[in-house]
């Protein structure tokens, strides 16, 4: 499996508490995998697919020292059987699946649960995916919570390439998907009431986060977003790891 690597070397697996929607608060072990087949101009793990020899936007291009990234300094290769041996330090068996698109290697997660289950029967699994790719029911199965986050047009990727509506209905008809909205302005919010009249989902899977990579525009955008979110029934996320560690790797 192709995960993201640490500055240090190490595979990016850590040990901290679930920061956004449902199950904000809860303490999980990530394990983040490398590659995306979006690319999203505010992406805060550009690391996982912001490579050097494309042409990619990005919100840090207007900083000088930004410099897109080597392939081969960002990712580690590590079987499942490494895998479940690194987890195994931590005393947690809630496991989040993040990225990039962890679902672009669907077959080693399915492989992976497999083995942490056959560890640790009681293990539970959650999955952060941005809604373009519908899973097989060998994984469907296994996972217990999935965590779409559908791109918007504030993103700056085309339309045709973040949104498919077949793929988001089919996942909230599992009962297991919750639908994460970034949203800067109103604008954002009348796209997702748009979508929702292709896509049917149950107001309280949907959540509506502030855009924020920092503290302070978390900060600056909160009241304004809980405040569509209470007006249209829908739920609010914070980012909890982004007020307690801020952005950095590894939290």
């Amino acid at each position: 499996m192709k995960l993201a690597r640490l500055p240090d070397g190490s595979p990016e697996i850590f040990f901290t508490l679930q920061g956004e929607g449902r199950h904000t608060g809860l303490p999980s072990v990530f394990i983040r995998a490398s590659l995306c087949n979006l690319h999203c101009r505010w992406c805060d793990t550009d690391y996982t697919w912001n490579w050097d020899d494309t042409s990619h936007a990005h919100d840090k291009d207007a900083d000088p020292s930004y410099r897109k990234y080597r392939r081969e300094d960002q990712i580690l290769d590590l079987s499942a059987a490494a895998i479940v041996e690194a987890v195994s330090a931590y005393p947690c068996r809630h496991y989040v699946f993040t990225g990039g698109e962890p679902l672009l290697q669907e077959k080693a997660w399915v492989t992976l649960m497999t083995a942490l289950l056959e560890t640790a029967p009681s293990s539970t699994f959650e999955i952060e995916s941005n809604g373009t790719l519908l899973p097989g029911a060998a994984f469907l199965d296994r996972i217990d919570q999935i965590n779409l986050s559908p791109k918007l047009a504030n993103s700056g990727v085309a339309r045709e390439l973040r949104y498919k509506p077949a793929v988001l209905e089919a996942l909230a008809a599992t009962g297991k998907a919750d639908f994460k909205f970034v949203i800067g302005d109103v604008t954002d919010l009348t796209e997702v009431l748009y979508l929702l009249k292709d896509v049917t989902i149950p107001p309280s899977h949907i959540f509506l986060m502030p855009k924020a990579i920092s503290v302070a525009e978390l900060e600056a955008n909160q009241t304004f977003v809980a405040a569509l979110a209470q007006e249209h029934g829908f739920r609010y996320s914070d980012r909890l790891h982004l007020r307690l560690f801020g952005a950095k790797r590894g939290v």
